[in-house]
Formats: C-alpha cells, sequence, structure tokens
C-alpha cells in the first residue's frame, strides 16, 4: 500500500491517549474518514449559509453558526 494521505502514526498516539480500549488495527483509517465526512459536511453548510445571507466566500461566522447541526449529525 502507498504512503498514507494524513499522518497514521499520530492520529492512533492520539486515540489511544483518549480511550483506555485496545484499537483495531485500521481504526485510524475509520476515524480519518469520518474527519472528512464532518469536514466536507460543515462546508457545505457553511457555504450553503453564506449564500442565504448573500456572502461572495464562507466566512468564520458562518463556520460558527453551523457548527452545532454538523456535530449533531456526525455525535455517535
Amino acid at each position: 500500500m502507498g504512503a498514507a494521505f494524513y499522518p497514521r502514526a499520530t492520529v492512533k498516539r492520539i486515540t489511544k491517549a483518549h480511550t483506555n480500549r485496545p484499537l483495531s488495527k485500521n481504526v485510524d483509517i475509520l476515524i480519518f474518514l469520518d474527519y472528512m465526512l464532518f469536514m466536507q459536511d460543515l462546508v457545505r453548510e457553511a457555504q450553503i449559509y453564506s449564500r442565504q445571507r448573500g456572502e461572495r466566500g464562507i466566512s468564520a461566522r458562518a463556520v460558527r453558526r453551523v457548527r452545532e447541526g454538523s456535530l449533531r449529525k456526525f455525535r455517535g
């Protein structure tokens, strides 16, 4: 398999530090993919929010406004 597009060792280390459970071999990949889906949803919702208000681009304000909704969608 080729080089990862993200730092696998870092994701594993962070995950291990925040859990007291054994991790499966590829859990870091699933975590990263879930993170990417969350970010995609957050940007999409912020873009919609910005367009509805006539803004040209996505602002930090738009991201803050839609953040809670996106977090709720991805809560486990």
